[in-house]
């Protein structure tokens, strides 16, 4: 399982509160798995210069044709912020064709709890896409 390790490009004060964010992407085929990964990397490359960004990792499983990002932001709007700028806004927008199924999670912790372990990103990821599929809503779908 390739993994980028837990970086930090702007670290935040100790008891400072932060939003953590971990997403699950799955792609249609195996096909699809170089260009993700591809346009991930450039994802990535943006997410250690955006402003209010605290720790970042990526994990991905490809011959599973998964995903899995992990993120910690000052606040949301930082969060969104980098979201609509480009590369990244791009990436979505091009990317959305390929995709079979996403996730995304949301919480709140202190940056003296960074970085969050893959362990408990995962186990909020599972618990997120049981709700979304108990609720119907479709919100896990990308």
């Amino acid at each position: 399982m390739p993994t980028l390790p837990w970086t930090v490009p702007n670290p935040a004060p100790a008891h400072a509160p932060v939003v953590v964010m971990a997403s699950r992407f799955e792609v249609r085929s195996l096909r699809d798995v170089p260009r993700f990964l591809l346009r991930s990397l450039a994802a990535w490359r943006q997410v250690r210069t955006a402003p209010g960004v605290h720790g970042a990792s990526l994990v991905a499983r490809p011959w599973r044709r998964t995903f899995y990002t992990l993120s910690a932001w000052r606040d949301r709007d930082a969060l969104h912020a980098y979201a609509r700028t480009e590369p990244h806004r791009g990436i979505m927008q091009e990317l959305r064709s390929t995709m079979r199924d996403s996730t995304f999670t949301y919480w709140e912790t202190t940056a003296g709890e960074l970085p969050v372990s893959w362990e408990e990103a995962l186990r909020r990821l599972a618990e997120q896409a049981a709700r979304d599929t108990a609720e119907g809503t479709g919100a896990g779908r990308a």
